[in-house]
């Protein structure tokens, strides 16, 4: 399953909308929106305003990829999951709600394994078109793991 993931009340229409309209045309049903506030008709698509609490966690291990803004909560989930993750950042260019935090954590995260950022909706659908790259095992090295968490705690505290 691909998990599509706003993490909270803002619409983000646009990222909803790219993979919504890239599941139609590849025909891909194996996908969970989840939406927050959505003005988009996502008729046969799955889709849910918020994540059930008690089912968050399983729904992000049944994930084969995350796909979402820069939520440092999604952000550290798949990071501990080893689970691949693909963020799209707001753009205020584009008339998005999106502040610095969120752009600096695109950033700083754009290198880590498994983590990938597409900025703009065009690079987001190549990316899905090579789903097999994004799957592609990139362990992270189980002596670097603590350094990891470190440097995550750091750039929260810090920020």
């Amino acid at each position: 399953m691909i998990l599509v993931t706003v993490g909270s009340q803002l619409g983000f229409d646009r990222l909803i909308g790219t993979v919504a309209t890239w599941a139609r045309e590849k025909g891909v049903r194996d996908v969970l929106l989840q939406t927050g506030p959505c003005g988009l008709d996502l008729t046969g698509l799955d889709h849910v305003e918020k994540l059930p609490p008690d089912e968050t966690r399983r729904i992000f291990e049944r994930a084969r990829v995350v796909i979402g803004h820069a939520g440092m909560g999604t952000i550290i989930d798949c990071l501990l999951m080893e689970k691949p993750l693909v963020i799209l950042p707001r753009k205020a260019s584009l008339g998005e709600h999106r502040n610095d935090h969120q752009m600096a954590t695109a950033r700083r995260f754009a290198n880590r394994p498994g983590v990938t950022v597409a900025w703009d909706e065009h690079e987001l659908r190549r990316r899905l078109d090579d789903l097999d790259a994004l799957l592609a095992p990139q362990k992270i090295d189980p002596h670097a793991s603590p350094e990891l968490l470190a440097a995550i705690r750091a750039f929260i505290h810090g920020s």
